[in-house]
Parts: structure tokens; C-alpha cells; sequence
């Protein structure tokens, strides 16, 4: 199964255009999706959410209208938001429960408890199922959010910024999980950290101010800027004053020194010196370009 998006567009009040004629083919397995604040990220998963409505285009899933068959694709659909809230005292056993009735899962009492519990054990939180989910920690709640995202089998899966918030070692956690999920099912991550898609996805695409810049491989967007990327150390005098004219791809302290990438079709001279390209320096030749 596929989603096949096309010339989707959304505009708000005032005229801020936050989807222009975006076109994706989003296959089986984990999709990455990259932009800047405001890029028209969430715009475009709570439109595929059926939390918005689009001016004008279309989204299939398989043979699901995603757009004009609203209950259709709630059914085989699993969302996780950025944010999320939860009852103060409610165990995850009992909201998981509710939440598997509210979306129709399991056909009595006793399946719907075997989901519930089987869910709970897949996301690592049995032996937590009887505390409130309010007293988790942020990985804990994020793999609760998994959990009732994943009832019902969704055959498409949205996960909106997922591990803001995390530590390491949660969101390495959290991200197996969901890799593994992703093995037969579509998951769209949408994110800003550009290592976890290197990382987790074998597409990706990368939107701002509502325009699709780039869909493929992140790989071969890599090998595309092969030869193009340059670096140098510099101080922070020199950075403030430079007087050469090439994009700015990255700038990092490195022992309190700027560190500099830049984006040149050719050898710029000034000390820089040829640099292997990362999915980083992909996202900022798109946006400078942009």
C-alpha cells in the first residue's frame, strides 16, 4: 500500500500559504519529512489526520479517499501528535481501554482487554499499566501515544516532532519501536532533527514555506552534492567580516571556534577545504536555494 498525494494546497486566513501544490508518493515503511518552523509540516499531517481540510488537491491511501472519506480512513489510520494530553488520575490501562472503545476495537469486553494489554506489553509499559499516565516520564508518554496510535492496526501511521523532549537513550527507544512498526505499514515522521532520518527513513522530502524543495533518497541526495561542500575554521572576526559570497550551509562552535560549511560548485579558495556531504548539508543548500 501507497500514499499518493497530489497538488495539495492550503491557505489560511490572511493569506499565508501553507501547502502550494505539494505532490508526494509516500511508500510502505518509514518517510521522513523535514522543514523549518512554519515550513507547512503540521499543516500537512493534520490535513492527512482529517483535523484540517485542504483548499485543493487529493490523497489516496490504496483505495481510501483520504480527504473526502472521513470515517474511511480514521479506521485504518493512527495519529501521534507533538503534544498530547491525558487525565489526571487515569491509569494507561483504563484510557487505553477507553480510547479502544471510542474507536470501536476488539468485539467484547475480554478482546478489547487483550488488545489493551498486548499493546501495553509491545511498548514496554506492563509493569506500569495500573499508574496514571500523567506521572510518566516523557519517553514513557511518548510510548503511550504510540500505543493508542497503533489501535486498530493502522495501515497508516503519523508521528508529528515525536521525541522532542527525550533523552538519548529514550529516543533510541522510541525510535526501534517505531522502525519496527514501520516494516509493513506507512509511518510519516515529521521532524526537524535531519539525523533521524538518515537514520530511520528510506524517502524523505523536504517542504518549506508550503513548496515541496526535494523527494527521494536520502543517499542519493547526498551524492548529490559530492564535490559541492567545503569547510574551514575560522575565527569569529573572520566570520563576521568574510567577503567571500557562497551559502552558508552550517556554522558550529568546535573548540570555540566557528566551524563553516559552504555550499560552491567550485574549489572557493580563502582556505576551505573539500568536505564529505551529510543529509544536514542537503537540508540547507534546499532552504538556501529556496
Amino acid at each position: 500500500m501507497q500514499l499518493i498525494i497530489e497538488n495539495l494546497s492550503k491557505t489560511y486566513p490572511g493569506g499565508v500559504r501553507a501547502l502550494d501544490q505539494v505532490s508526494l508518493t509516500i511508500p510502505t515503511g518509514m518517510f521522513g519529512l523535514l522543514g523549518p518552523n512554519g515550513a507547512g509540516k503540521s499543516t500537512l499531517m493534520r490535513i492527512l489526520a482529517t483535523l484540517q481540510t485542504a483548499d485543493s488537491g487529493s490523497a489516496w491511501l490504496g483505495d481510501v479517499d483520504v480527504l473526502m472519506d472521513r470515517v474511511g480512513i480514521r479506521k485504518i489510520l493512527g495519529y501521534l501528535p507533538q503534544e498530547f494530553g491525558v487525565y489526571p488520575k487515569v491509569t494507561a490501562m483504563s484510557l487505553l481501554t477507553h480510547l479502544a472503545t471510542l474507536k470501536g476495537v476488539g468485539t467484547g469486553g475480554r478482546d478489547r482487554k487483550f488488545v489493551v494489554e498486548s499493546l501495553l506489553e509491545r511498548v514496554n509499559l506492563s509493569d506500569v499499566r495500573h499508574k496514571a499516565v500523567s506521572t510518566y516520564s516523557g519517553g514513557m508518554r511518548q510510548r503511550f501515544g504510540i500505543a493508542q496510535a497503533l489501535l486498530g492496526d493502522p495501515q497508516l501511521l503519523i508521528v508529528d516532532e515525536p521525541t522532542a523532549g527525550l533523552d538519548p537513550g529514550e529516543r533510541n527507544r522510541f525510535y526501534n519501536l517505531l522502525a519496527e512498526v514501520g516494516e509493513n505499514i506507512v509511518v510519516i515522521l515529521s521532524t526537524h532533527i535531519v539525523q533521524d532520518v538518515k537514520e530511520l527513513c528510506k524517502k524523505m522530502a523536504i517542504i518549506h514555506h508550503g513548496k515541496l524543495l526535494f523527494d527521494g533518497d536520502p543517499s542519493d541526495a547526498e551524492q548529490s552534492l559530492a564535490g559541492r561542500v567545503w569547510s574551514k575554521s575560522m575565527s569569529k572576526e573572520e566570520l563576521h567580516n568574510r567577503i567571500w559570497s557562497y551559502p552558508i550551509l552550517s556554522t558550529k562552535l568546535v573548540a570555540g571556534s566557528p566551524y563553516v560549511r559552504i555550499y560552491s560548485e567550485s574549489e572557493p579558495g580563502h582556505g576551505f577545504k573539500p568536505s564529505e556531504p551529510d543529509l544536514e548539508d542537503v537540508f540547507f543548500s534546499y532552504l538556501s536555494r529556496a
